[in-house]
């Protein structure tokens, strides 16, 4: 049977050890960085047959400028590689909600570019997301000074 070594004890100049109160809000965020997603994606595709990662493409293009955005912008903010992005719009092609272009200012460059079918479907699927956004994390906020949250959780990102 094996044991397992404790970590050594903190020194002055170590890092201070989590309180039970921190230790729970690590835990709990890297437990909400899964779960929260896949929850969201499973009513977005049992309600509207549309993945989580397509609604944040059709998304992130409608609030593009001339709802386009070079391939690799859009990968960057929907946090994906620029292979799997390509994918996604693939798909998304096929449907005709997104179109690819050739980059006006580097004709070595796609972009993808919304179709008006493309904001339609994202407008149809707009509720369910709401909705599940609502459910699965807004609604456990009650109470809590969002601002504050808002802010807290964008200096974490950056």
């Amino acid at each position: 049977m094996s044991t397992v070594t404790p970590p050594p004890a903190p020194t002055p100049e170590g890092p201070k050890p989590l309180n039970p109160d921190e230790e729970a809000v690590v835990r709990s965020l890297t437990r909400v960085i899964y779960a929260l997603p896949r929850a969201i994606d499973a009513e977005m595709v049992r309600e509207q047959r549309l993945p989580l990662i397509e609604y944040l493409v059709l998304m992130h293009l409608s609030e593009a400028p001339d709802r386009q955005l070079r391939m690799s912008e859009l990968a960057t903010a929907c946090e994906m590689s620029l292979s799997g992005m390509s994918r996604a719009v693939q798909k998304l092609e096929g449907q005709g909600y997104v179109e690819r272009a050739r980059c006006a200012d580097d004709a070595r460059g796609w972009n993808a570019v919304l179709t008006d079918a493309g904001f339609a479907r994202l407008s149809d699927a707009w509720p369910s997301h709401l909705a599940a956004v609502r459910r699965h994390f807004l609604d456990h906020l009650a109470g809590l000074d969002l601002k504050k949250v808002a802010a807290a959780l964008e200096n974490v990102a950056t």
